[in-house]
């Protein structure tokens, strides 16, 4: 990445110039993959046997739950991080986070050797917070919003003089996350179908750079929860909207606001975004865990939600399917251990 020599607080120092659409170009993409090469994890591209058999599609899963930090946060995280020019890394970064991004930006910062500051909401998950904290984070609970935690972060920003780490609405984010894309595309040329969950926007917009550039006929479908539809109802206005509240297990899909970026991506590169039932994720999450022996978080199982609650139609299609994240409370996973008889595999 391009590095200025200003110092930068809000932003970073030197974020690639969007193209006359107002996208993130897939140059930045590359770059990004450059800069991870040998940093990030190279995730599979698992085939899923049975996802294929009941859907009539060829399916596969990019497994973003085997990610550092548990999930496809690094890319960006580390995107952003590594490429803060000395001044700037040394006053230290700070980001809000419902957990995945915060993790990530500890653990960038951590490979850096800089402080970082991660503001999460008081509902964070106890094994997100203890996992910012294992990777060297000062933890500041705050809110139970997005919105708040933003605000709690952006005054300790101007107190500290810390450089911001975006959690999604972010040129230099967006590009780190759409590898995870690329090397779909570039593993599997004959994938024409990619389903990504929406939290912010963040993954859900690289992948559209990143396929729009290498498979521009694939059909790209976002899936959302239903008790946090920020981006589907923003696309329904037409203009990014702020909802009210958020009511879902999903706890990474739940800004109440998408970026004014993002939106703008998946509005111009998108086919369709679905809303799945916190009861989808769940059972998705469980079909995971049972059928395909994979710990995947409630929120990384919302794309294979929209599948098996038919929320898409793929029949005859080669699927790409992200996992986006595989930090999963250990409570739940005792729950659904202690409902599986002694003797039975799931």
């Amino acid at each position: 990445m391009t590095q200025g020599s200003r110092e930068a607080r809000t932003t970073h120092p030197g974020p690639p110039e969007l193209d006359d659409r107002g996208l993130v170009p897939f140059t930045a993409v590359r770059q990004a993959a450059a800069g991870l090469e040998g940093v990030s994890v190279l995730t599979p591209l698992l085939p899923a046997v049975e996802l294929s058999e009941a859907s009539g599609a060829e399916v596969r899963l990019k497994l973003e739950s085997l990610q550092r930090a548990g999930s496809f946060k690094f890319r960006g995280a580390y995107t952003f991080v590594n490429g803060l020019p000395g001044e700037a890394a040394a006053r230290g970064v700070i980001t809000y986070s419902s957990g995945n991004h915060g993790q990530a930006v500890a653990m960038a910062a951590g490979l850096r050797g800089i402080p970082c500051v991660v503001v999460m909401p008081t509902t964070a998950p106890a094994v997100k917070r203890e996992g910012a904290l294992r990777l060297g984070a000062e933890v500041v609970m705050d809110g139970t919003t997005s919105l708040e935690r933003k605000h709690r972060a952006e005054a300790i920003q101007a107190e500290r003089g810390l450089c911001m780490v975006p959690p999604f609405d972010d040129p230099i984010i967006i590009a780190g996350q759409g590898t995870a894309a690329l090397e779909a595309a570039e593993a599997w040329p004959e994938m024409d179908t990619w389903l990504v969950c929406v939290g912010g926007g963040g993954l859900a917009s690289g992948s559209g750079v990143s396929l729009r550039s290498l498979r521009p006929g694939a059909r790209i479908i976002g899936v959302e929860a239903e008790g946090a539809p920020a981006m589907r109802r923003s696309l329904d206005a037409g203009v990014p909207v702020t909802l009210e509240g958020i009511d879902t297990i999903a706890d990474g899909l739940a800004p109440v606001r998408p970026g004014d970026l993002t939106f703008h991506h998946v509005q111009t590169l998108f086919d369709d975004v679905v809303t799945v039932s916190d009861e989808a994720i769940r059972e998705a999450a469980q079909f995971l865990f049972h059928r395909q022996k994979l710990v995947v978080e409630y929120s990384g199982a919302a794309a294979v939600a929209a599948l098996r609650s038919g929320a898409v139609e793929v029949g005859g299609r080669r699927v790409g399917v992200t996992i986006s994240g595989g930090n999963l409370d250990p409570s739940i996973l005792r729950e659904w251990l202690d409902g599986v008889p002694a003797g039975i595999d799931g």
